[in-house]
C-alpha cells in the first residue's frame, strides 16, 4: 500500500490556517493528502468581536479565550473537510497552551515570560525538528519573513520552521518549502469585484493589505472548488472572524473587508526551486 503525500502547515494562531491556507487544506484533503496543522499558540491575545465571548479576552477578562479558540480551530478544521475524509485535529506546538500568544510587538503581553517571543529559540527549533522527523512531510508551508503583516508571533513562526528545516535535513529527505502570501493582481481583483460593503465594514486604504508583486509568485494553486468550505471555517473562527452575507468576503475586529480569493499563492523557498516557474500543485515532481 503506498503512503498518502503528507503536507504541513505551521501557523502562530487559530483562524491563520483558514484566512492563509484554508484553501489548500480543503483542496488537498480532498486529494486525499495527509494534512497536519502545527499552531504555535492558543491566540489568547485576540480581540473578541462582539459581545457573547468578549469576558473572555486576555486584558481585563477572564483570560479564557485561548481555550475557547481551541473549539474554534476544530470546528474550522472540520468545516475543511470533505465528508468521509480523516481531516486534521488540532494540534500545537509543545502540547496546548505551553507558549502563548505575544500579542503585538510593544504591549505588555510580549513581555510575558511564557509569550512565543520570550522563548528560547533552540527550545522552540527542537520542537517542530521533532515534529517534521514524526510527519515526514514532503510539503512545508509557513509565513514569509515579514510574518505576512508584521506579526510578532508570525515572524518567530517564519525563523522556527526556517531553522527546524536546515536542522532537520542535514540527513533527512528533501522537502519543498512554500511561504504563503498574496498575489497583487489576484487582491485586486477580488476587491473589484465586491458589490457590497457590509453596514460598519470599509474598504481598504491602498496598499493596506499586504501583497506580492505577481512576478515573485512561484505558486498559484486554484481553490474555487473548495471556497465554500473556507468560508464556513472562517465563519467557525466567530470570536476573530467576520463572513460577509456574500459568502466571498470577510473582516476581522478592524472591520477592514478582504476577499476570499479563488486562489491562493506561495514563493518556493527551498533550493529545489527553478527560476521562472510558476506551480499549480505544490506537490509537482514529489515521487510517493
Amino acid at each position: 500500500m503506498i503512503a498518502p503525500l503528507r503536507m504541513l502547515l505551521v501557523h502562530a494562531h487559530p483562524d491563520d490556517e483558514t484566512i492563509m491556507t484554508g484553501g489548500i487544506i480543503a483542496e488537498y484533503l480532498s486529494r486525499g493528502v495527509d494534512v497536519r496543522v502545527v499552531t504555535f499558540t492558543l491566540g489568547e491575545e485576540g480581540e473578541v468581536i462582539g459581545s457573547r465571548w468578549s469576558q473572555l479576552v486576555a486584558d481585563g477578562g477572564a483570560d479564557q479565550l485561548g481555550g475557547f479558540r481551541i473549539a474554534e480551530l476544530a470546528a474550522a478544521l472540520a468545516e475543511l473537510t470533505p465528508p468521509g475524509v480523516r481531516g486534521p485535529q488540532p494540534r500545537f506546538l509543545g502540547g496546548a497552551g505551553h507558549w502563548r500568544d505575544s500579542g503585538m510587538a510593544g504591549t505588555p503581553s510580549a513581555e510575558n515570560p511564557r509569550a512565543l517571543v520570550q522563548a528560547d529559540l533552540g527550545d522552540l527549533v527542537e520542537a517542530l525538528t521533532q515534529e517534521l522527523a514524526d510527519f515526514a512531510p514532503q510539503v512545508v508551508v509557513t509565513y514569509d519573513a515579514a510574518g505576512t503583516y508584521g506579526h510578532p508571533d508570525h515572524i518567530r513562526v517564519h525563523e522556527v520552521t526556517r531553522r527546524a528545516l536546515e536542522q532537520f535535513q542535514v540527513d533527512g529527505p528533501p522537502i519543498k518549502v512554500y511561504e504563503s502570501i498574496t498575489e497583487a493582481s489576484e487582491l485586486q481583483r477580488g476587491l473589484a469585484a465586491v458589490t457590497a460593503v457590509p453596514d460598519g465594514w470599509r474598504m481598504p486604504a491602498a496598499g493596506e493589505l499586504p501583497s506580492y508583486p505577481d512576478a515573485e509568485v512561484t505558486a498559484a494553486i486554484d481553490v474555487s472548488g473548495v471556497l465554500d468550505r473556507k468560508a464556513r471555517a472562517l465563519a467557525a473562527h466567530a470570536t476573530q472572524v467576520v463572513v460577509a452575507p456574500s459568502r466571498t468576503e470577510f473582516t476581522l475586529s478592524n472591520n477592514i473587508l478582504q476577499p476570499i480569493m479563488t486562489t491562493e499563492h506561495f514563493i518556493r523557498v527551498d533550493t529545489g526551486r527553478e527560476a521562472g516557474i510558476r506551480e499549480t500543485d505544490l506537490f509537482a515532481g514529489v515521487v510517493k
